[in-house]
């Protein structure tokens, strides 16, 4: 193989497994996260900035994982029960919201309610190349 084609090949698979490492941090429902969009802003050099929506069906939760950005979450509908760093688990109902520090890790993140579903918006501040979820612990660590 060629090397420029190689290394097209070599990008187009890392954008594929990062695209696969962020859908299993929230879970396997292709539905669950939707990116509305992903811009550079012109104050924030190297940053990309991404607004995404989480839907989950009733009693549905995505596994532990973390951000390497800024999130702040807002719930659009229904109730969210969330777990951050070694806090206690919160219900955040529809209206309220939350920030989460880069790295802080997001151990519980469900729909509280079994019979409703629930929807976040979220935004998150990123840097270019990253993904805006990673699994937790990340692959090679330890917990």
């Amino acid at each position: 193989m060629k090397p420029v084609h190689l290394s097209v090949a070599l990008f187009i698979t890392a954008g594929l497994l990062a695209g696969q490492l962020s859908a299993w941090a929230h879970g396997d429902v292709a539905d669950q996260v939707q990116v509305l969009q992903e811009k550079q802003p012109s104050n924030a050099p190297g940053k990309k900035a991404v607004m995404l929506t989480v839907n989950y069906a009733p009693g549905e939760a995505s596994p532990a994982h973390q951000h390497p950005g800024a999130v702040m979450a807002y719930v659009l509908e229904g109730a969210v029960v969330s777990k951050l760093n070694d806090e206690q688990e919160k219900t955040y109902k529809a209206g309220e919201y939350w920030y989460e520090a880069p790295g802080t890790v997001h151990r519980v993140s469900r729909n509280a309610s079994r019979t409703q579903p629930a929807r976040l918006l979220v935004w998150s501040l990123v840097d270019e190349g990253r993904p805006v979820t990673e699994p937790y612990p990340a692959a090679g660590s330890a917990r």
